[in-house]
């Protein structure tokens, strides 16, 4: 993964060098008193990893950087964890 690469291209490079499914995005919102908080859902190999903060409107695109932050680094682990245990297939 190269350096100066936003969390989504990170995300996306490892799903490919893993050969699993690409990451697919959700926005989801929440109505706040007279304002709307928008925050970003992704789900990848399986699991949905949620964004750790809500959002202005305008700050979409850090919903979805916040999300495949949680996602890479949940991935990460797993996929260091199976192959220090030696396992292969998954």
């Amino acid at each position: 993964m190269a350096y100066g690469q936003s969390w989504q291209e990170k995300l996306e490079a490892a799903c490919r060098e893993w050969r699993i499914s690409l990451p697919v995005y959700q926005i989801v919102s929440d109505r706040r008193g007279g304002r709307t908080a928008w925050s970003s859902r992704v789900t990848v190999y399986g699991t949905v990893h949620q964004a750790k903060f809500w959002y202005d409107g305008k700050n979409l695109r850090n919903a979805k950087e916040d999300a495949a932050e949680v996602a890479l680094s949940y991935l990460l682990g797993l996929f260091a964890a199976s192959t220090s245990t030696g396992r292969s297939g998954w």
